[in-house]
């Protein structure tokens, strides 16, 4: 039976929270998109008359459709060319979701999109729809088959997994400018001391290239080690510039929640670092550079006004 205009209307209204809570599943904002899409297309052929509660009828099935990608996901990064990231998504796509609480930001962040790769596929789910989203043990019971005592227990679990040694620093728009624009001097300086004073002593460096884009295969570990790293990627080189497509551009922006570096050259998004901050300094950078994982952020730079571009240069 078609959609009546009040059915349509039923579910353009639950579109933006559906692709939030795909998004923090699946770690891509393509495979939400593909995910809320296929829940359209279950609601059109659904015996909507037997719905009595439409919100709950689509979170349930876009809930088992990203159950059945996460299995999928998992076999295709196991042949994944080098490290594998979560997309980034840029501030104020409605993709991120509700960001009133801590909980909500933290859930969205690039650090536990990456580190919620190691939790089993019920506890993404759990610990997704719980932290961020608020619905009782009781609700996700049902969306799962589960008992309710069984998924208190899994959320626990969940955030054992995900909780973080250091607490991180909240930071607002102004303040992520600041640390990136810190950050971005020290890296251009030549000056691997000015970028160790920036780093805590274990701090990491994870680059994604997706076999497209030139990235380490493993990370880089110690503030040391990822400085001069970082010395030799913001090295001034006529060959980075005609790898990404012209000389680019940086900015400051938000990035999930956190600070973050955006890199344009040639109109297009060709890279972004996530900066994850603590009370102690930088204690991570996630550089995405993966063309297909920022075909989305080009889509809304283009679209949006952004700020001056930072000093700086290849």
């Amino acid at each position: 039976m078609p959609l009546s205009p009040h059915e349509v209307d039923l579910f353009e209204r639950s579109r933006a929270r559906l692709e939030a809570i795909a998004y923090r599943l699946l770690g891509s904002a393509g495979d939400a998109e593909d995910a809320v899409q296929d829940t359209f297309l279950r609601w059109q052929a659904a015996d909507r008359e037997r719905v009595e509660t439409p919100e709950a009828w689509l979170t349930k099935v876009l809930t088992n459709l990203c159950l059945n990608q996460l299995a999928s996901a998992r076999a295709r990064r196991e042949t994944y060319v080098g490290m594998w990231l979560p997309e980034p998504v840029l501030d104020g796509d409605r993709m991120l979701g509700p960001l009133e609480t801590a909980e909500q930001r933290e859930s969205v962040s690039m650090a536990v999109l990456t580190l919620m790769e190691r939790l089993s596929a019920n506890e993404r789910v759990v610990y997704v729809m719980r932290a961020a989203f608020g619905y009782s043990h009781a609700e996700i019971a049902d969306m799962l088959g589960l008992t309710e005592s069984n998924c208190q227990q899994i959320y626990r679990r969940a955030k054992q997994h995900v909780a973080g040694d250091r607490a991180r620093r909240e930071v607002d728009e102004a303040a992520a400018r600041e640390i990136v624009e810190e950050f971005l001097a020290a890296a251009v300086s030549g000056e691997t001391r000015r970028l160790v004073d920036l780093l805590t002593a274990d701090a990491t460096s994870i680059g994604d290239g997706g076999g497209k884009i030139p990235a380490r295969a493993t990370p880089i570990t110690g503030a040391l080690a990822v400085a001069r790293f970082l010395r030799g990627l913001f090295a001034p080189s006529a060959a980075k510039g005609n790898l990404v497509g012209g000389n680019p551009a940086f900015y400051a922006e938000v990035v999930n929640g956190g600070p973050g570096l955006v890199v344009v050259a040639g109109g297009r998004v060709v890279g972004i670092m996530a900066i994850e901050v603590t009370a102690e300094g930088i204690a991570a950078l996630r550089v995405q550079a993966n063309p297909d994982k920022l075909s989305r952020a080009t889509r809304r730079w283009s679209a949006s006004a952004h700020p001056e571009p930072l000093p700086g240069s290849w």
